[in-house]
């Protein structure tokens, strides 16, 4: 694994990492009981923790397959639940998400920034990352 691999790699652990403490700060300290839909996007995003711990350990860059495929999964989730709370008639015809609404914005800096675009944020980033990281890969055995 390439030094350049291997900073990719600790660049998306970094980025689960600091989402899934965020993710923490804001329900154990904050208080902010999570939706349904904030639950969801916590499934897809703690695992790339634990798995990216693992891979930078074993030296296993292949794990980017892996934390390619539940960013997306997660970013899609993300998107649909932006979409809930910032278009109206998706907030309209969005179903009931439980004890808390997932319309509800527990923070809404600058106007934009929500819990779910933040989620969104990270997904994206730890997305691109992983995709990069497995055409470096792929490049690197057709070499």
């Amino acid at each position: 694994m390439t030094k350049q691999i291997e900073n990719r790699l600790f660049a998306v652990w970094a980025t689960s990492f600091l989402a899934t403490m965020g993710s923490l700060y804001f329900s154990e300290i904050r208080g902010y009981t999570p939706c349904e839909l904030c639950w969801y996007q916590r499934i897809f995003m703690y695992p790339i923790v634990i798995l990216l711990t693992a891979a930078i350990i074993k030296k296993d860059a292949k794990a980017a397959l892996y934390s390619a495929t539940l960013s997306g999964i997660g970013g899609a989730i993300s998107i649909y639940h932006y979409s809930v709370q910032k278009i109206n008639f998706m907030a309209d015809s969005s179903p009931s998400c439980g004890l808390v609404p997932c319309t509800g914005e527990y923070i809404n800096w600058l106007g934009f920034i929500t819990i779910p675009f933040l989620a969104l944020t990270a997904f994206t980033i730890i997305f691109v990352l992983s995709i990069s990281i497995l055409k470096q890969l792929k490049g690197a055995t057709t070499k």
